[in-house]
C-alpha cells in the first residue's frame, strides 16, 4: 500500500480565520465600518425588493431580474459578513471544518448565480432596445423564470465541483486561513498536497463561469450600442444608454475582481490583495448596487415616493 507524506499527520477539525488585523483597536474600527455597510446593504436591497413587489409599474422583466439580484446580494453578504463581525470582536476566530465547507459552497452558489444573472440582464436590455415592439412577447414570464432557474442550477452544480475539488485534498496543519472567510484560493494554501490540478480546474471553471457570461454581455452591448447610434434624437440616445449604464457599472465592479481572483494561479496569489478583492465583489458591490440602480432610475424613485406617501397614487 502506498504511503503518502501526510499520512503521519492528523486532519484538522477546524480552521482559524485570521481576518484583517491582530490589533484590537483596528478591529473595533473595522467592526463599525462593516456593520454599517452590512446594515445599509440589507436596507437598500430589501427596499428595492419591496418597491418592485408593491408597485405594479415595476412588474417588468428588468425589475424582476433586479429584485432577484437584490435578494442574491443580501444572501451573498450574509454568508460571510456576520461571521466576520463576530470574529472582529472575539479572541476565538475559529470555524469548523463542516462550517467552512458549507460557507464555501453557499458563497460559490450565490456568486456564480449572480455572475450568470448579469448575462441574463444584459440579454433583457438587448431585447428591450433592439426589439422594443416584441419585448413583452420575447421576455415572457415563463422565459424570465426559466433563465433565473438556469442560473441557479448552474451555480449549484459548478459550486459542487469547486468545493469537492478543494476539500478532497488533505488538510493536516497549519489550520490558519489568511482570509476573513473560507474562500477557495485561501483554503487551498493549507493543503498538504500538490494543488496544480486544482489550479487548472479553477482556471477552466473561471473561464466558463466568468469569461463566457462576460462574452455574452459584451456581444449584447455591441448590438445595443449599434442600435443606439441609429437613433436620431439625442434625447432618445441618452435614454437608451442610461438604461444600460447602471448594469455595465455593476458588472465591472463584480466580475473584474472575481476574474482576477479565480483565474490567477495559486502560486501568484497574495493573501492581502485577495482579501481586498474579495471585499470588493462580496461587500462593496452589494452595498453599491441599490445606490447605482436607484440614483439614475426615475421609476424606482417614483415608487419610493409613493411608498412613503409623497407620490401620486394613481396608476
Amino acid at each position: 500500500m502506498q504511503n503518502f507524506p501526510w499520512d503521519n499527520y492528523s486532519s484538522v477539525s477546524e480552521f482559524i480565520l485570521l481576518g484583517f488585523s491582530r490589533d484590537s483597536q483596528i478591529n473595533v474600527i473595522l467592526f463599525n465600518i462593516f456593520l454599517f455597510l452590512y446594515l445599509c446593504t440589507l436596507l437598500g436591497n430589501g427596499l428595492i425588493v419591496t418597491l418592485i413587489h408593491r408597485d405594479s409599474r415595476l412588474h417588468t422583466p428588468m425589475y424582476f431580474f433586479l429584485s432577484v439580484l437584490s435578494m442574491l446580494d443580501m444572501s451573498y453578504v450574509t454568508t460571510t459578513v456576520p461571521q466576520m463581525l463576530i470574529h472582529l470582536v472575539r479572541q476565538k476566530k475559529t470555524i469548523s471544518y463542516v462550517g467552512c465547507v458549507a460557507q464555501m459552497y453557499i458563497f460559490l452558489v450565490l456568486g456564480i448565480t449572480e455572475g450568470w444573472l448579469f448575462s441574463v440582464m444584459s440579454y433583457d436590455r438587448y431585447v428591450a432596445i433592439c426589439y422594443p415592439l416584441r419585448y413583452k412577447v420575447i421576455m415572457s414570464p415563463w422565459l424570465c423564470w426559466a433563465m433565473v432557474v438556469f442560473c441557479g442550477l448552474w451555480g449549484i452544480s459548478c459550486s459542487l465541483v469547486y468545493t469537492v475539488f478543494t476539500m478532497r485534498l488533505p488538510y493536516c496543519g497549519p489550520n490558519e486561513i489568511n482570509h476573513f472567510f473560507c474562500e477557495v484560493p485561501a483554503v487551498l494554501k493549507l493543503a498538504c498536497a500538490d494543488t496544480s490540478l486544482n489550479d487548472r480546474v479553477d482556471f477552466i471553471l473561471g473561464f466558463i463561469l466568468l469569461l463566457v457570461p462576460l462574452s455574452f454581455i459584451l456581444a449584447s452591448y455591441v448590438r445595443i450600442f449599434v442600435t443606439i447610434l441609429k437613433i436620431r434624437s439625442t434625447q432618445g440616445r441618452l435614454k437608451a444608454f442610461s438604461t444600460c449604464a447602471s448594469h455595465i457599472t455593476v458588472v465591472t465592479m463584480f466580475c473584474g475582481p472575481a476574474m482576477f481572483m479565480y483565474m490567477n494561479p495559486g502560486a501568484n496569489a497574495s493573501p492581502e490583495r485577495d482579501k481586498k478583492l474579495a471585499l470588493f465583489y462580496n461587500v462593496i458591490s452589494a452595498f453599491l448596487n441599490p445606490i447605482i440602480y436607484s440614483l439614475r432610475n426615475k421609476d424606482v424613485k417614483r415608487a419610493f415616493l409613493k411608498l412613503i406617501g409623497l407620490g401620486r397614487t394613481t396608476e
